[in-house]
């Protein structure tokens, strides 16, 4: 006896079908997202943030010095 049974194979875009209208129509957007989620950040945790910004700056300003 053999039997033969039938698999659906998936494609490649049928994740995309399962997403929501709104994702699927709109455009990426990663230096926003980026921007948006250090904002939000910042607000959140201001003291680590300004941190950072001191930490980065020290770095900055001892690299490009001119002599």
């Amino acid at each position: 006896m053999s039997t033969t049974t039938t698999q659906s194979t998936a494609h490649p875009n049928s994740s995309s079908q399962s997403r929501p209208s709104s994702e699927r129509n709109c455009p990426m957007k990663p230096t926003q997202d980026i921007v948006n989620y250090v904002r939000e950040y910042a607000r959140q945790k201001p003291d680590v943030a300004a941190l950072w910004c001191l930490g980065l700056g020290i770095v900055v300003g001892w690299k490009i010095k001119p002599w």
